[in-house]
Protein backbone atom coordinates (compact mmCIF):
# COMPACT_ATOMS: atom_id res chain seq x y z
CA UNK A 1 0.00 0.00 0.00
CA UNK A 2 1.21 3.18 -1.06
CA UNK A 3 0.03 6.14 1.87
CA UNK A 4 1.08 10.01 1.70
CA UNK A 5 1.67 12.22 4.36
CA UNK A 6 -0.73 10.54 6.54
CA UNK A 7 -3.67 10.20 4.18
CA UNK A 8 -5.88 7.27 4.09
CA UNK A 9 -4.24 4.13 2.44
CA UNK A 10 -4.46 4.21 -1.04
CA UNK A 11 -3.32 1.80 -3.93
CA UNK A 12 0.07 1.79 -4.87
CA UNK A 13 -1.08 1.76 -8.32
CA UNK A 14 -2.19 5.17 -8.12
CA UNK A 15 0.62 7.04 -5.67
CA UNK A 16 -0.10 10.31 -7.54
CA UNK A 17 -3.58 10.68 -6.13
CA UNK A 18 -1.58 13.50 -3.83
CA UNK A 19 1.61 14.72 -5.96
CA UNK A 20 4.28 15.33 -4.03
CA UNK A 21 6.55 18.34 -4.55
CA UNK A 22 10.90 18.02 -3.75
CA UNK A 23 13.10 20.69 -3.17
CA UNK A 24 16.62 20.68 -2.41
CA UNK A 25 18.98 23.13 -1.83
CA UNK A 26 22.71 23.51 -0.96
CA UNK A 27 23.71 22.92 2.71
CA UNK A 28 26.77 23.50 4.51
CA UNK A 29 28.33 20.07 5.00
CA UNK A 30 26.84 18.82 8.47
CA UNK A 31 30.06 17.31 10.33
CA UNK A 32 28.12 14.61 11.72
CA UNK A 33 25.12 12.93 9.60
CA UNK A 34 23.89 10.66 12.21
CA UNK A 35 23.89 13.47 14.88
CA UNK A 36 20.74 15.28 13.15
CA UNK A 37 18.43 12.34 13.55
CA UNK A 38 15.17 11.52 15.65
CA UNK A 39 14.81 9.17 18.19
CA UNK A 40 11.51 8.18 16.24
CA UNK A 41 12.00 5.83 13.23
CA UNK A 42 15.42 7.41 11.99
CA UNK A 43 16.23 6.47 8.39
CA UNK A 44 20.17 6.60 7.10
CA UNK A 45 22.38 4.94 4.97
CA UNK A 46 26.06 6.79 5.94
CA UNK A 47 29.51 5.68 4.88
CA UNK A 48 32.60 7.04 6.11
CA UNK A 49 30.61 10.21 6.72
CA UNK A 50 28.98 10.59 3.55
CA UNK A 51 25.39 9.62 2.73
CA UNK A 52 22.45 10.15 3.25
CA UNK A 53 19.88 10.56 6.76
CA UNK A 54 15.99 11.19 6.43
CA UNK A 55 13.43 11.51 9.10
CA UNK A 56 9.48 11.82 9.07
CA UNK A 57 7.27 9.88 6.82
CA UNK A 58 5.58 11.35 3.32
CA UNK A 59 4.74 8.59 1.53
CA UNK A 60 5.22 4.97 2.34
CA UNK A 61 4.83 2.05 0.32
CA UNK A 62 4.43 -1.26 1.83
CA UNK A 63 4.66 -4.66 -0.28
CA UNK A 64 4.41 -8.41 0.16
CA UNK A 65 5.06 -11.76 -1.84
CA UNK A 66 7.43 -12.84 -4.59
CA UNK A 67 6.84 -9.48 -6.59
CA UNK A 68 7.25 -7.43 -3.69
CA UNK A 69 9.98 -5.56 -5.77
CA UNK A 70 8.24 -4.92 -9.13
CA UNK A 71 5.50 -3.31 -6.95
CA UNK A 72 7.51 -0.94 -5.07
CA UNK A 73 8.97 -0.18 -8.19
CA UNK A 74 5.90 0.66 -10.06
CA UNK A 75 4.25 2.18 -7.08
CA UNK A 76 7.76 4.74 -7.24
CA UNK A 77 7.26 5.04 -11.02
CA UNK A 78 3.74 6.29 -10.31
CA UNK A 79 5.21 8.80 -7.59
CA UNK A 80 8.00 9.99 -9.68
CA UNK A 81 6.19 10.94 -12.61
CA UNK A 82 3.97 13.51 -11.13
CA UNK A 83 6.41 15.01 -8.87
CA UNK A 84 7.10 18.59 -9.07
CA UNK A 85 10.91 18.33 -8.41
CA UNK A 86 13.62 21.45 -7.72
CA UNK A 87 17.15 20.36 -7.48
CA UNK A 88 19.42 23.00 -6.95
CA UNK A 89 22.20 20.32 -6.33
CA UNK A 90 21.84 17.58 -8.82
CA UNK A 91 23.99 14.97 -7.43
CA UNK A 92 23.34 11.29 -6.36
CA UNK A 93 21.32 11.58 -3.45
CA UNK A 94 19.60 14.48 -4.39
CA UNK A 95 15.85 15.49 -5.28
CA UNK A 96 13.47 12.63 -4.26
CA UNK A 97 14.98 9.53 -2.63
CA UNK A 98 13.09 6.30 -0.69
CA UNK A 99 14.99 4.29 1.73
CA UNK A 100 14.05 0.99 1.50
CA UNK A 101 13.97 -2.89 2.90
CA UNK A 102 13.38 -5.82 2.16
CA UNK A 103 13.05 -9.48 3.10
CA UNK A 104 15.12 -12.12 2.72
CA UNK A 105 11.84 -14.72 1.51
CA UNK A 106 9.33 -14.40 -0.72
CA UNK A 107 6.99 -16.15 1.75
CA UNK A 108 7.82 -14.09 4.99
CA UNK A 109 5.36 -11.66 6.03
CA UNK A 110 7.89 -8.91 7.00
CA UNK A 111 7.65 -8.20 2.96
CA UNK A 112 9.24 -4.37 2.05
CA UNK A 113 8.84 -1.21 2.47
CA UNK A 114 10.16 1.79 0.34
CA UNK A 115 10.16 5.18 2.81
CA UNK A 116 10.02 8.57 1.12
CA UNK A 117 11.46 10.81 4.23
CA UNK A 118 10.38 14.25 4.78
CA UNK A 119 13.30 15.65 5.65
CA UNK A 120 16.71 14.60 3.67
CA UNK A 121 20.04 15.50 4.16
CA UNK A 122 22.64 14.16 2.38
CA UNK A 123 26.39 14.41 1.97
CA UNK A 124 28.82 13.66 -0.61
CA UNK A 125 32.92 14.44 -1.28
CA UNK A 126 32.51 17.40 0.64
CA UNK A 127 28.57 19.16 -0.68
CA UNK A 128 26.24 18.95 1.73
CA UNK A 129 22.34 19.30 0.65
CA UNK A 130 19.00 19.65 2.55
CA UNK A 131 15.91 18.00 0.32
CA UNK A 132 11.98 18.91 1.96
CA UNK A 133 9.47 16.94 0.58
CA UNK A 134 5.70 17.71 0.66
CA UNK A 135 2.35 17.44 -0.76
CA UNK A 136 1.26 20.14 -3.15
CA UNK A 137 -1.53 20.87 -1.00
CA UNK A 138 0.40 20.92 1.96
CA UNK A 139 3.45 23.15 1.15
CA UNK A 140 5.95 25.30 4.22
CA UNK A 141 8.16 27.59 3.68
CA UNK A 142 11.03 27.18 1.12
CA UNK A 143 14.06 24.83 3.06
CA UNK A 144 17.24 26.48 4.21
CA UNK A 145 19.56 26.33 7.28
CA UNK A 146 16.67 27.59 9.64
CA UNK A 147 14.61 25.03 9.20
CA UNK A 148 17.70 22.47 10.23
CA UNK A 149 18.48 24.48 13.10
CA UNK A 150 15.42 24.37 14.10
CA UNK A 151 15.44 20.65 14.36
CA UNK A 152 18.26 20.42 16.12
CA UNK A 153 17.26 22.45 18.83
CA UNK A 154 14.55 19.86 19.08
CA UNK A 155 16.19 17.17 18.97
CA UNK A 156 16.13 14.52 22.39
CA UNK A 157 19.46 13.12 23.87
CA UNK A 158 20.70 10.29 22.88
CA UNK A 159 19.93 7.45 25.33
CA UNK A 160 21.92 4.70 26.24
CA UNK A 161 20.34 1.19 26.21
CA UNK A 162 21.40 0.31 29.79
CA UNK A 163 21.92 -3.41 31.20
CA UNK A 164 21.42 -5.63 28.16
CA UNK A 165 20.82 -9.56 28.16
CA UNK A 166 20.86 -11.98 26.14
CA UNK A 167 18.89 -14.73 25.22
CA UNK A 168 18.01 -17.84 22.33
CA UNK A 169 16.23 -17.03 19.45
CA UNK A 170 14.54 -19.91 17.49
CA UNK A 171 16.80 -22.41 17.71
CA UNK A 172 19.10 -22.30 19.97
CA UNK A 173 22.78 -21.91 19.95
CA UNK A 174 23.63 -25.28 20.81
CA UNK A 175 21.27 -26.88 18.89
CA UNK A 176 22.50 -24.58 15.92
CA UNK A 177 25.36 -27.31 14.90
CA UNK A 178 22.76 -29.76 14.16
CA UNK A 179 21.66 -27.45 11.77
CA UNK A 180 24.67 -27.00 9.99
CA UNK A 181 25.73 -30.66 10.08
CA UNK A 182 22.29 -31.55 8.16
CA UNK A 183 23.24 -28.59 5.51
CA UNK A 184 26.84 -30.04 5.36
CA UNK A 185 24.95 -33.65 4.44
CA UNK A 186 22.80 -32.21 2.33
CA UNK A 187 25.66 -31.09 0.38
CA UNK A 188 27.50 -34.50 0.13
CA UNK A 189 24.28 -36.19 -0.77
CA UNK A 190 24.36 -33.85 -3.86
CA UNK A 191 21.38 -31.72 -2.90
CA UNK A 192 23.30 -28.05 -3.04
CA UNK A 193 26.81 -27.08 -3.69
CA UNK A 194 26.83 -24.27 -0.88
CA UNK A 195 24.00 -23.04 1.63
CA UNK A 196 24.13 -20.48 3.52
CA UNK A 197 22.50 -20.51 7.02
CA UNK A 198 21.61 -18.12 9.66
CA UNK A 199 20.77 -18.11 13.25
CA UNK A 200 19.40 -15.30 16.07
CA UNK A 201 19.33 -13.99 19.39
CA UNK A 202 17.17 -11.81 21.34
CA UNK A 203 18.34 -8.97 22.99
CA UNK A 204 16.30 -6.78 26.02
CA UNK A 205 17.58 -3.67 26.93
CA UNK A 206 17.21 -2.29 30.26
CA UNK A 207 15.91 1.19 28.95
CA UNK A 208 13.81 1.60 25.89
CA UNK A 209 16.45 1.20 22.85
CA UNK A 210 17.40 3.99 21.40
CA UNK A 211 18.30 3.70 17.37
CA UNK A 212 20.69 6.39 17.15
CA UNK A 213 23.17 5.09 19.91
CA UNK A 214 23.68 1.87 18.31
CA UNK A 215 24.18 3.97 15.11
CA UNK A 216 26.99 6.47 16.14
CA UNK A 217 28.79 3.41 17.44
CA UNK A 218 28.12 1.26 14.27
CA UNK A 219 29.53 3.97 12.11
CA UNK A 220 32.78 4.81 14.51
CA UNK A 221 33.93 1.33 15.10
CA UNK A 222 32.83 0.41 11.02
CA UNK A 223 33.35 2.87 9.08
CA UNK A 224 34.22 0.98 6.14
CA UNK A 225 30.61 -0.50 5.95
CA UNK A 226 27.42 0.86 5.18
CA UNK A 227 25.47 1.94 8.54
CA UNK A 228 21.65 1.93 8.17
CA UNK A 229 18.52 2.60 9.45
CA UNK A 230 15.53 1.61 7.51
CA UNK A 231 11.86 0.58 8.95
CA UNK A 232 13.05 -0.99 11.82
CA UNK A 233 16.16 -3.01 10.42
CA UNK A 234 19.37 -1.83 11.95
CA UNK A 235 22.89 -2.40 11.36
CA UNK A 236 26.24 -1.80 9.60
CA UNK A 237 26.66 -4.22 6.70
CA UNK A 238 30.18 -5.13 4.94
CA UNK A 239 28.24 -6.12 1.73
CA UNK A 240 26.83 -3.84 -1.30
CA UNK A 241 24.77 -5.69 -3.24
CA UNK A 242 24.51 -3.37 -5.99
CA UNK A 243 25.37 0.45 -6.69
CA UNK A 244 24.16 2.02 -9.83
CA UNK A 245 25.32 5.64 -11.14
CA UNK A 246 25.22 7.40 -14.50
CA UNK A 247 25.17 3.48 -16.30
CA UNK A 248 28.08 2.05 -13.52
CA UNK A 249 26.98 -0.80 -11.78
CA UNK A 250 29.41 -2.46 -8.85
CA UNK A 251 28.80 -5.18 -5.94
CA UNK A 252 31.03 -6.20 -3.60
CA UNK A 253 30.84 -9.87 -2.80
CA UNK A 254 31.67 -11.19 0.12
CA UNK A 255 31.99 -14.88 1.12
CA UNK A 256 34.85 -16.95 3.15
CA UNK A 257 35.51 -15.60 6.78
CA UNK A 258 37.82 -15.83 9.82
CA UNK A 259 38.33 -14.52 12.65
CA UNK A 260 40.15 -11.59 14.00
CA UNK A 261 42.65 -12.38 17.37
CA UNK A 262 43.12 -8.31 18.02
CA UNK A 263 46.91 -9.04 17.94
CA UNK A 264 48.14 -7.46 14.17
CA UNK A 265 50.56 -9.29 13.58
CA UNK A 266 48.65 -13.07 13.98
CA UNK A 267 45.62 -11.57 11.62
CA UNK A 268 48.34 -10.44 9.19
CA UNK A 269 49.27 -14.59 9.02
CA UNK A 270 45.16 -15.50 9.09
CA UNK A 271 44.90 -13.16 6.59
CA UNK A 272 47.44 -15.16 4.39
CA UNK A 273 45.83 -18.49 5.34
CA UNK A 274 42.08 -17.43 4.48
CA UNK A 275 43.75 -15.77 1.11
CA UNK A 276 44.53 -20.27 0.69
CA UNK A 277 41.72 -21.84 1.98
CA UNK A 278 40.43 -24.14 -0.54
CA UNK A 279 37.49 -24.36 2.04
CA UNK A 280 37.12 -20.56 1.96
CA UNK A 281 38.18 -19.75 -2.04
CA UNK A 282 35.30 -22.79 -3.15
CA UNK A 283 32.71 -20.73 -1.26
CA UNK A 284 34.30 -17.00 -2.38
CA UNK A 285 33.86 -18.26 -5.76
CA UNK A 286 29.85 -19.81 -5.79
CA UNK A 287 28.73 -16.14 -4.58
CA UNK A 288 31.04 -14.29 -7.05
CA UNK A 289 29.64 -16.51 -10.26
CA UNK A 290 26.47 -16.11 -8.71
CA UNK A 291 26.42 -12.26 -8.84
CA UNK A 292 28.33 -12.20 -12.43
CA UNK A 293 25.31 -14.56 -13.91
CA UNK A 294 22.99 -12.35 -12.42
CA UNK A 295 24.24 -9.23 -13.82
CA UNK A 296 25.20 -10.48 -17.26
CA UNK A 297 21.73 -10.24 -19.25
CA UNK A 298 21.39 -6.58 -17.80
CA UNK A 299 24.93 -5.12 -18.71
CA UNK A 300 27.22 -4.41 -22.12
CA UNK A 301 30.45 -5.68 -20.18
CA UNK A 302 31.55 -6.81 -16.62
CA UNK A 303 34.71 -7.19 -14.84
CA UNK A 304 35.31 -9.89 -12.31
CA UNK A 305 38.80 -10.02 -10.59
CA UNK A 306 40.68 -12.86 -11.35
CA UNK A 307 41.68 -13.12 -7.15
CA UNK A 308 39.61 -11.66 -4.57
CA UNK A 309 41.35 -9.71 -1.45
CA UNK A 310 41.06 -9.34 1.94
CA UNK A 311 39.18 -7.13 3.85
CA UNK A 312 39.90 -6.08 7.17
CA UNK A 313 36.52 -5.79 9.80
CA UNK A 314 37.47 -5.08 13.49
CA UNK A 315 35.99 -8.44 14.14
CA UNK A 316 36.68 -10.75 11.12
CA UNK A 317 38.88 -10.93 7.80
CA UNK A 318 36.69 -11.74 4.68
CA UNK A 319 37.48 -12.53 1.22
CA UNK A 320 35.87 -9.89 -0.84
CA UNK A 321 35.52 -9.49 -4.82
CA UNK A 322 34.20 -5.97 -6.48
CA UNK A 323 32.22 -6.96 -9.79
CA UNK A 324 31.65 -3.86 -11.87
CA UNK A 325 29.43 -3.37 -15.34
CA UNK A 326 28.54 -0.89 -17.57
CA UNK A 327 24.65 -0.87 -17.48
CA UNK A 328 23.02 -1.94 -21.67
CA UNK A 329 21.73 1.34 -22.77
CA UNK A 330 18.26 -0.10 -23.31
CA UNK A 331 18.31 -2.65 -20.35
CA UNK A 332 15.63 0.11 -18.52
CA UNK A 333 17.38 -0.71 -15.38
CA UNK A 334 17.62 0.70 -11.82
CA UNK A 335 19.34 0.31 -9.07
CA UNK A 336 16.36 -1.43 -7.20
CA UNK A 337 15.28 -4.06 -10.19
CA UNK A 338 19.06 -4.62 -10.00
CA UNK A 339 18.82 -5.73 -7.01
CA UNK A 340 15.95 -7.78 -7.22
CA UNK A 341 17.58 -9.72 -10.48
CA UNK A 342 20.73 -10.11 -7.79
CA UNK A 343 19.01 -10.90 -4.99
CA UNK A 344 19.25 -13.50 -3.10
CA UNK A 345 22.98 -14.22 -4.13
CA UNK A 346 25.15 -17.13 -3.11
CA UNK A 347 26.86 -15.13 -0.28
CA UNK A 348 23.02 -14.93 2.10
CA UNK A 349 21.51 -17.90 0.19
CA UNK A 350 23.61 -20.46 -1.70
CA UNK A 351 23.81 -22.57 -4.82
CA UNK A 352 22.03 -23.46 -6.65
CA UNK A 353 19.82 -20.67 -5.16
CA UNK A 354 16.03 -22.38 -5.75
CA UNK A 355 17.58 -25.43 -4.11
CA UNK A 356 19.12 -23.65 -1.40
CA UNK A 357 16.63 -21.67 -0.89
CA UNK A 358 14.09 -25.01 -0.19
CA UNK A 359 17.01 -26.03 1.96
CA UNK A 360 17.12 -23.15 4.37
CA UNK A 361 13.31 -23.17 4.47
CA UNK A 362 13.19 -26.90 5.71
CA UNK A 363 15.99 -27.24 8.04
CA UNK A 364 16.77 -23.66 9.55
CA UNK A 365 14.01 -23.30 11.89
CA UNK A 366 13.22 -19.31 11.73
CA UNK A 367 11.90 -16.44 9.66
CA UNK A 368 14.74 -14.37 8.52
CA UNK A 369 12.45 -11.78 8.15
CA UNK A 370 14.17 -8.64 6.25
CA UNK A 371 17.93 -10.17 7.73
CA UNK A 372 20.26 -10.36 4.53
CA UNK A 373 17.44 -8.80 2.49
CA UNK A 374 18.14 -5.81 0.18
CA UNK A 375 18.25 -2.70 2.51
CA UNK A 376 19.36 1.00 0.77
CA UNK A 377 17.61 3.77 -0.99
CA UNK A 378 16.39 4.59 -4.76
CA UNK A 379 16.39 8.24 -6.33
CA UNK A 380 14.59 9.63 -9.10
CA UNK A 381 16.53 8.40 -11.72
CA UNK A 382 16.56 4.68 -10.39
CA UNK A 383 20.02 5.41 -9.25
CA UNK A 384 21.01 4.33 -5.62
CA UNK A 385 22.36 2.05 -3.36
CA UNK A 386 21.33 -1.18 -1.79
CA UNK A 387 23.69 -3.30 0.49
CA UNK A 388 22.53 -6.66 2.05
CA UNK A 389 21.04 -6.60 5.36
CA UNK A 390 24.09 -8.10 6.91
CA UNK A 391 25.55 -7.27 10.78
CA UNK A 392 22.36 -6.56 11.92
CA UNK A 393 19.10 -6.38 14.26
CA UNK A 394 15.60 -6.34 13.93
CA UNK A 395 13.64 -3.85 16.35
CA UNK A 396 10.09 -5.17 17.65
CA UNK A 397 7.37 -2.75 16.65
CA UNK A 398 5.70 -3.59 19.73
CA UNK A 399 8.29 -3.54 22.78
CA UNK A 400 10.76 -1.21 22.35
CA UNK A 401 13.09 -3.25 24.94
CA UNK A 402 13.58 -6.23 22.35
CA UNK A 403 15.61 -6.80 19.52
CA UNK A 404 17.13 -9.72 17.28
CA UNK A 405 20.07 -10.03 16.47
CA UNK A 406 21.29 -12.38 13.12
CA UNK A 407 24.47 -13.85 11.75
CA UNK A 408 25.09 -16.43 9.12
CA UNK A 409 27.36 -18.44 7.77
CA UNK A 410 28.39 -20.05 4.31
CA UNK A 411 28.46 -23.93 4.46
CA UNK A 412 30.22 -26.17 1.93
CA UNK A 413 31.32 -29.55 1.97
CA UNK A 414 34.49 -29.22 4.51
CA UNK A 415 32.68 -27.30 6.78
CA UNK A 416 32.42 -28.24 10.52
CA UNK A 417 29.85 -27.56 12.68
CA UNK A 418 31.61 -26.03 15.36
CA UNK A 419 33.60 -23.70 13.42
CA UNK A 420 30.54 -22.31 12.16
CA UNK A 421 28.87 -21.52 15.27
CA UNK A 422 32.30 -19.93 16.68
CA UNK A 423 31.89 -17.67 13.18
CA UNK A 424 28.57 -17.34 13.83
CA UNK A 425 29.52 -15.73 17.18
CA UNK A 426 32.08 -13.45 15.80
CA UNK A 427 29.50 -11.88 13.61
CA UNK A 428 27.43 -10.72 16.24
CA UNK A 429 29.94 -9.06 17.73
CA UNK A 430 29.24 -5.97 16.12
CA UNK A 431 25.41 -5.83 16.83
CA UNK A 432 26.71 -6.38 20.37
CA UNK A 433 29.08 -3.82 20.54
CA UNK A 434 26.56 -1.19 19.02
CA UNK A 435 24.33 -2.58 22.04
CA UNK A 436 26.99 -1.67 24.56
CA UNK A 437 27.36 1.11 26.99
CA UNK A 438 30.86 1.90 27.37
Amino acid sequence: MTTPLGDPASPAAAPHATPLVVRTVPLDAPDDLLTLLPADAPLAWVRRGDGLVGWGEAVRIDVTGEQRFADAERAWQGLIAHAVVRDEVQLPGTGPVAFGSFAFDDRSAAGGALVVPRVVVGRRDGHAWLTVIETAGNLGAAPDATLLATHRAALTPVRAPGKVEYGPGAVRADDWTEVVARGVAAIKAGEVDKVVLARDEVARTAEPFDIRHALSRLSERYPTCWTFSVDGLIGATPELLVRAEKGLVTSRVLAGTIRRTGDDDADLARAAILAHSSKDLEEHEYAVSSVAEALAPFCSSTNVPDVPFVLHLPNVLHLASDVTGVLAPDSGSTSLSLAAALHPTAAVCGTPTRAARDLIRRIEGMDRARYAGPVGWLGADGDGEWGIGLRSAELDPTDPHRLRLFAGCGIVAASDPESELAESRAKLVPMRDALGSD
